[in-house]
């Protein structure tokens, strides 16, 4: 037996004795585990994302560690409400009976992490399976392997081992996980990849949870604060080096304020990380060698073909140094404007039309996130309705993924269904309706039918409308 089907077998054997016997309580105590060990290893946490990303320590605690304690913190405090039985009103032709919604776990579930946010993707959504009552089988992404690594580390020191699995390896590892009948599946990657999975598990009828991507893009209206949306977007962008599915990938701005905005990117990157970023110790590294050449051989096309270079564009390989760059006239079928960039490249783009740009939006591909900075309510107003996106960020990039009330997710090409707080324990849960009879008129409905029947069922068409 495979390691995929050991541990899918090992944990589905407990799903029904989960259902009666994994209360609240023990959920709660199972999480309480779980934010312990992440603080003690928290040393740890940032040797390994050192290793994987060149995360710096302060970025790891910013985007890794502290959304998983808060998810968990969050869940704990909720937990009661969301588990409990919801009782519902009747409507009118269900008068005379009692119904209820009972949420129930899936059973034994799937994540399948990234290796960008390592870390806090693999672990984050399991907290919403724990708390959903499931078992979990965790496959964290070989192209961080000191963080996956320290996963299987801390799962294997504080949760019990019919619980939760980690399933360590690469593509023929995750493709033994999707061979198994898992009864949901939770995945975080590229749209390519999520079609994959989709169609793994329709061969089972599992549901899922795509987290996908794509590109993000950012509208500067004409009375945008430049120096405030500079800040917004560099800060969104150059992040983890650019390797954030909810990253700016291109912005948008109005051809008078191009010069200015430009400049003012140019400014907030030097204040962020120095002169020479290489030498800064709060810029991060692309994840590895395939990755910097894909990024680098895009904005070398991009000047080869007329792009202006703004800033940066400088590379080391052996490092996997791209400098944040910024772009100009970057041309309509460079591989920057087709694909998704995911790396710390900026294209600026002047607009004289904003209706063309939001046309141009809503033709491509649904993106996970669009950003607006506007002062003017009616054009953000405007801007959010002729345009579909998973979420949008109005004078703030990347923050919406850290509010525990809202639902993450994108819709189209850039996923399906939602994450975080509430919205993840539902991904992990079946809400089952209940309906008790109590005193409901129906025996006249039934057969044989008669006038009585045929009088009342104009009687409550009636009264239905």
């Amino acid at each position: 037996m495979s390691p995929a089907a050991e541990a899918f077998a090992r944990l589905r054997a407990g799903d029904a004795r989960r259902r009666t016997e994994f209360t609240v309580q023990k959920r709660r105590a199972v999480l309480k585990r779980l934010a312990s060990e992440i603080r003690a290893r928290e040393a740890e946490i940032m040797a390994a994302l050192a290793a994987d990303l060149g995360k710096p320590a302060v970025e790891v605690r910013i985007s890794e560690i502290i959304p998983i304690l808060s998810e968990i913190r969050h869940t704990s405090r909720h937990l009661k409400a969301w588990a409990g039985v919801r009782r519902v009103r009747p409507t009118l032709s269900m008068i005379g009976t009692r119904a209820t919604i009972r949420p129930e776990p899936k059973g034994t579930v799937l994540i399948l992490a990234p290796w960008n946010y390592p870390l806090c993707l693999a672990l984050g959504p399991l907290v919403s399976a724990i708390a959903a009552g499931n078992a979990a089988v965790v496959k964290p992404s070989e192209l961080a392997p000191a963080t996956s690594a320290l996963v299987a580390k801390i799962v294997a020191a504080c949760l019990p081992e019919d619980l939760v699995a980690v399933v360590e390896g690469g593509v023929e590892t995750a493709t033994a996980l999707l061979a198994q009948p898992f009864d949901h599946i939770f995945f975080t990657g590229s749209p390519a990849v999520g079609k994959v999975v989709m169609a793994a598990a329709a061969k089972t009828l599992a549901s899922v949870t795509l987290e996908l991507g794509g590109k993000s893009p950012v509208i500067l209206g004409p009375d945008a604060d430049l120096k405030k949306a500079a800040r917004m977007v560099a800060w969104g962008k150059f992040q983890n080096a650019g390797q954030t599915c909810i990253a700016p990938d291109h912005v948008f701005v109005p051809r008078a304020q191009e010069a200015g905005f430009t400049k003012a990117l140019r400014a907030e990157i030097a204040r962020m990380y120095g002169a020479r970023p290489q030498a800064s110790r709060s810029f991060a590294r692309l994840i590895g060698a395939k990755h910097f050449e894909r990024v680098r051989g895009m904005v070398t096309e991009a000047v080869g073909h007329g792009a202006t270079l703004i800033t940066g564009g400088e590379a080391e390989a052996a490092s996997r140094y791209l400098a944040p760059t910024v772009l100009t006239h970057v041309p309509a079928d460079a591989a920057l404007m087709r694909e998704e960039i995911f790396g710390p490249v900026l294209p600026v783009i002047a607009y004289d039309d904003l209706g063309a740009v939001l046309a141009g939006i809503e033709a491509g591909e649904k993106p996970l996130a669009l950003y607006v900075f506007a002062r003017d309510r009616k054009l953000i107003a405007r801007i959010c309705a002729a345009t579909t996106s998973g979420a949008v960020g109005v004078n703030v990039t990347l923050a919406h993924f850290l509010h525990l009330n809202l639902p993450f997710g994108g819709i189209g090409q850039s996923g399906l269904g939602a994450a975080h707080g509430r919205w993840g324990f539902q991904a992990f849960s079946h809400e089952k309706p209940v309906l008790e009879n109590r005193f409901a008129v129906l025996d006249p409905l039934m057969p044989p039918y008669g006038k009585l029947s045929a009088r009342l069922a104009r009687l409550v068409q009636a009264l239905v409308g």
